[in-house]
């Protein structure tokens, strides 16, 4: 059985980031440069759409859709705003703040997985 260890999504992703997706929601994006960095994190089911509720402080049903993309190495969320864009309470209008979380969530990976800049 190989060893595993805890390392920061940021470290592992290529592109960590979150846009607009209208007035109600936002979009978190994980892409992956290298395939078995891609693979450790979609293995682990470390990044699933409980791990962001649970991350975010929200109910799963603010997650609205989350799906992985093995052809693009990626993971995409969308995840419904507290408060509508613009609404009084808004603190980033184009949703390009809401990523910062997952830059720090921890995935376990097998210890030989070099992180994304170590290669």
């Amino acid at each position: 059985m190989s060893q595993t260890r805890l390392v920061k999504l940021g470290n592992l992703a290529s592109v960590v980031r979150s846009k607009n997706a209208g007035p109600y929601r936002i979009t978190l994006d994980v892409l992956f440069e290298r395939d078995d960095l891609y693979e450790a994190v979609s293995r682990s089911c470390a990044l699933t759409a409980e791990s962001l509720a649970r991350l975010y402080g929200v109910d799963r049903s603010k997650i609205s859709s989350f799906f992985e993309i093995p052809t693009a190495r990626a993971f995409k969320a969308t995840i419904y705003r507290p408060n509508a864009q613009c609404a009084l309470g808004e603190s980033d209008v184009y949703g390009a703040q809401q990523h910062a979380p997952l830059l720090d969530m921890m995935i376990p990976v097998p210890s030989g997985i070099k992180e994304y800049h170590d290669v």
